[in-house]
């Protein structure tokens, strides 16, 4: 199984440790996402960053409506799917997103390793207060593909 992980917060008076385990989880800008696998070096630094994203498990429907609407190539190129006319051939998208949740977006190659969407419809919640205090920061399970479907 792997984490879905959005970025919430801008890195503005952030501490420098901060900004490069931002980083290193792909997550650059606001309302970006990344999916990473479910480990503990990952789950360290999920928590190291907590006030500045959110995250939960990944379901592979979200994933794979992530894939079809936002999931680019390492070089910026949209993915192509067997429906829509674009270059390249067409991938199974189904089987890429079962393998993008169980093993993160990261370890699955010709994938850029990040989302790039819209701040969510409705908006964000408190993004200073912690989910379960009625924010819109860290663990929030399942949730979180609610979330990132209203991003879409």
């Amino acid at each position: 199984m792997a984490w879905m992980v959005v970025r919430v917060r801008g890195s503005i008076h952030a501490r420098e440790e901060i900004v490069d385990t931002l980083r290193f989880l792909h997550l650059t800008r606001p309302n970006h996402v990344t999916v990473v696998p479910e480990e503990p070096s990952f789950r360290g630094m999920l928590s190291k960053v907590q006030g500045y994203v959110t995250w939960g498990e990944a379901d592979p429907p979200t994933v794979g409506l992530l894939l079809a609407q936002r999931g680019e190539t390492p070089d910026g190129k949209r993915i192509a799917t067997g429906d829509r006319a674009g270059g390249g051939p067409a991938t199974d998208l189904d089987a890429l997103a079962r393998a993008v949740a169980e093993r993160g977006l990261p370890r699955v190659p010709g994938l850029s390793p990040q989302f790039r969407l819209r701040a969510p419809h409705g908006g964000w919640r408190s993004t200073k207060k912690p989910y379960a205090l009625g924010g819109a920061l860290g663990y929030r399970g399942r949730a979180v593909n609610d979330l990132v479907r209203r991003m879409m």
